[in-house]
């Protein structure tokens, strides 16, 4: 039987007598709150008893992991006002820094170096290793936010007590590393992680920034993802300690093991390394963990051979002037953007680009000039 629907213009009672519409809103059900005043409060009261220096300071070298977080945290803000009590904290660090190996680990999106690094942490604290990881997530260029979902992939190794992870947003920085990964790595040491793991954002070859502040870099590569001659190009190929082929199961490893064929044939055309170290290829699968105690060993094997033969203490002096310049860099950058007065001259000046009334040669020049100016 077919159903009828019927209308009716009928006026419902409202609460106001003065209106005429049939159509009339009425008063809902309050929603309870969704959080805790307990916890609002809590939170509040945490943020404003911020921690001394001496304090963050006491707790990193006591391995605490609050406080490490916490002056990472302080480490990384932007806020002028930080800056003192950051470097308070950095410099109490540093003399219980440099006890620990550096391990830079890259690919291109979607090699699975998150998965990688959660069976390669897992072996390493399984030996006893006390072991840090800095995943730096890609910012975006439109909303400038970054995901942070690092520690949600690395759900085991999240949970193990010997293992730290920290995500940090690379902002506009450069390289595939954050703004503050040499320093978050210098506190990390201070709190006791003898190897020190630093996940890039995967951008392709312009990581050389990552290859400035670790000791080792492995590559993670995928078999049948394009052309072989890709992985055999000059850049980030050359910088390479280590090359391992990922996702090597299932119907996977036969190409596995032809992609490691090519690239072991690549990497004898590249000058030799400094170190005295042949680059070496392997293959490994995060799923079954094969391969991954190998790849380790590979690793120990090369931090043997640089630290007899002295290497390993160069290349840290070397990395340490370095990041001197970088750093005289970046505060001249942002005591520059910083100042009032050069901020709106900047807009001026932009305009004027813009409208193609001034080169940007000139521009920069003008700006440079009042910068100096009042030094």
């Amino acid at each position: 039987m077919q159903k009828q629907y019927f209308y009716t213009t009928k006026q419902l009672p409202v609460h106001n007598p003065n209106l005429t519409s049939s159509l009339n809103e009425r008063d809902g059900i309050a929603q309870p709150d969704s959080i805790s005043k307990q916890a609002i409060a809590h939170v509040t009261k945490l943020r404003k008893n911020q921690p001394s220096a001496e304090e963050l300071v006491d707790g990193i070298l006591a391995g605490n992991k609050t406080a490490l977080s916490r002056a990472i945290t302080l480490v990384e803000s932007t806020n002028t006002a930080h800056l003192e009590k950051a470097n308070t904290v950095i410099a109490q660090c540093l003399p219980h820094a440099n006890k620990s190996v550096r391990i830079g680990i890259t690919g291109v999106p979607g090699v699975g170096k998150s998965t990688f690094i959660e069976a390669f942490g897992k072996h390493l604290t399984g030996l006893g290793k006390k072991v840090a990881v800095l995943a730096v997530d890609p910012s975006s260029s439109l909303s400038h936010g970054s995901i942070l979902g690092d520690k949600t992939r690395m759900e085991e190794l999240v949970k193990d007590e010997n293992a730290y992870i920290r995500p940090s947003a690379s902002g506009d920085t450069l390289g595939g590393v954050a703004r503050k990964t040499r320093e978050a790595i210098i506190l990390c040491e201070a709190c006791g992680f003898d190897t020190i793991i630093i996940e890039t954002v995967g951008v392709g070859q312009s990581e050389t920034a990552v290859h400035s502040m670790v000791d080792f870099f492995l590559l993670l590569k995928i078999s049948g993802a394009g052309d072989e001659l890709q992985g055999i190009k000059r850049g980030i190929m050359e910088m390479a300690d280590l090359i391992v082929i990922n996702k090597a199961d299932g119907d996977n490893i036969k190409k596995a093991g032809l992609a490691k064929t090519e690239f072991n044939r690549a990497l004898h055309l590249f000058p030799a390394k400094q170190s005295g170290w042949q680059p070496k290829v392997t293959t490994c699968s995060s799923i079954t963990h094969e391969g991954i105690a190998e790849t380790w060993q590979t690793i120990s094997e090369y931090f043997t051979l640089s630290k007899n033969n002295g290497f390993f203490n160069i290349r840290r002096s070397e990395q340490n002037s370095y990041w001197l310049t970088e750093t005289i860099n970046e505060q001249l950058k942002a005591n520059f953007y910083s100042r009032e007065d050069i901020a709106k001259l900047l807009e001026a000046n932009k305009k004027a680009v813009q409208n193609s009334e001034l080169s940007p040669f000139a521009a920069a020049a003008i700006l440079l000039e009042r910068y100096f100016a009042d030094k």
